[in-house]
């Protein structure tokens, strides 16, 4: 698969720590997330931050405009948000 010909020409990692743990906070977050089409996997993780997000976007500018605020930008449990961009994929195994 060719990303940038699915229209991919952005990809981050996205951490998501929540400023409330109970299971309806969790079962919030993950219905809006499993709702956005930008995300393409997630997991909720252990650490310092309780869910990491593959998201894929047309570009940056679509990623901030549209993902971050839209999307990240609605979740008030949110504590802290990360982005990891990508720079460079030189292995990956997945199809």
């Amino acid at each position: 698969m060719n990303p940038t010909k699915c229209g991919i020409g952005f990809v981050a990692y996205v951490t998501i720590g929540l400023s409330n743990h109970s299971k309806q906070s969790q079962k919030y977050v993950e219905t809006q997330i499993i709702e956005s089409k930008e995300v393409t996997e997630c997991h909720n993780i252990t650490g310092s931050n309780e869910y990491l997000l593959r998201v894929e976007t047309e570009s940056l500018s679509s990623y901030y405009k549209q993902f971050h605020s839209n999307v990240l930008g609605e979740i008030s449990q949110a504590n802290s948000i990360g982005t990891l961009v990508v720079m460079d994929t030189p292995k990956d195994e997945r199809t």
